[in-house]
This record gives C-alpha cells, sequence and structure tokens, in this order.
C-alpha cells in the first residue's frame, strides 16, 4: 500500500472544513500544515491543539508576492504534495496556481458553474432555484472556474434565507469534501 498523499490545508477562519478534512484524513491522506492568510483566525488555534503543524502569516505590509512567497516555502518545507483551500478567501496569483497546478482543489457554495465568487446562497435563492448545493474543483486562474470533481445538492426550502441555506449546504460539504479528497489524491 502506498503513503498518504501529503495535504496542506489552507483556511481564513473557523475551518469547519478543515476539521472535517482532518477527521476524515487516513489512508489517503494526511494533513501537514494548516496555513492561513489571518493570523488570529480560529481554524489555526483548533489546527494547533490537534497537534498539526501552523503556518501563519498576513499579506499586509509586505504584498502578495513575498506573502505568496513565504506561504509555498511554507508547504513545501512541510512536504505537501497537495494543497486544499477550505475557507480560504484570498485569490491566488496565477503564477501560485501555475506553481501547484493540478494539485490545488477548493470547495465552493454552489453548483458550478453557477454563481462564482460570493452570496452564492442568496443568488440561488433570488433565482428562484429548486437547489443550491456545493462543489469541490480543481483551482485555475479562473475564479472557481476549474473542473468539477464532485457536488452535492440541497433543496432550497420555502421561507430559506441565506443563512438557513448556507447551515445545509455546509452540512453537505462537510460530507463530500473528505470522499472527493481522498478520491481525487488516490488517483
Amino acid at each position: 500500500m502506498s503513503e498518504p498523499a501529503k495535504i496542506a490545508i489552507l483556511v481564513s477562519g473557523r475551518g469547519s472544513n478543515m476539521q472535517s478534512l482532518v477527521k476524515a484524513a487516513g489512508d489517503a491522506y494526511q494533513v501537514v500544515v494548516v496555513a492561513s492568510d489571518k493570523p488570529d483566525a480560529a481554524g489555526l488555534a483548533w489546527a494547533r491543539e490537534h497537534g498539526i503543524p501552523t503556518f501563519a502569516l498576513s499579506p499586509r505590509g509586505i504584498g502578495k508576492i513575498a506573502y505568496e512567497a513565504a506561504l509555498d516555502g511554507a508547504l513545501r518545507a512541510a512536504g505537501a504534495e497537495y494543497i486544499a483551500l477550505a475557507g480560504y478567501m484570498r485569490l491566488l496569483s496565477d503564477k501560485f496556481v501555475a506553481d501547484w497546478r493540478g494539485r490545488i482543489v477548493n470547495i465552493h457554495p454552489s453548483l458550478l458553474p453557477k454563481y462564482k465568487g460570493l452570496d452564492t446562497h442568496a443568488r440561488a435563492i433570488d433565482a428562484g432555484d429548486a437547489e443550491a448545493g456545493c462543489s469541490i474543483h480543481l483551482v485555475t486562474e479562473e475564479l472557481d472556474g476549474g473542473e468539477v470533481l464532485g457536488q452535492a445538492r440541497v433543496p432550497i426550502q420555502p421561507g430559506d434565507d441565506a443563512e438557513t441555506l448556507a447551515a445545509r449546504v455546509l452540512a453537505e460539504e462537510h460530507r463530500l469534501y473528505p470522499r472527493v479528497l481522498a478520491e481525487w489524491v488516490a488517483r
């Protein structure tokens, strides 16, 4: 049996998807570092409490180029082979994406190709859609434009607002992301 793939997870907030990935890690992948652009992100504290190495650096004051160079160095020093974006709210540069081409995945709270970018739940409700959901996709230079690796669908219920729909979609994200990540790194 081969060694588990070494995964870096990037977060900007509480890291609930990161937690679901860590809890599901096993034969397919292991989390070698959790990194954030927000040194006070709650997800970093959770990772530290669970013995996972972390990297935190704000790009403020140093700029995107220096920030991404430091991030890249930290991920490579940790031995990361793949990157899973889990609530990481910073756009990665074309250079960073090219350097990790085919090895970065993201979770997005819509049924791509619908509703790229922000405010996905409100946009689905406002459009009168019958369902919403989440997608795991490869990261490319195009925002939320890479190959979709997996999706989960959630019906939009009468009376839903962005928050109630987001909560149901998030529960599906926590189920979908670990499974798709494990399948992706095993292929």
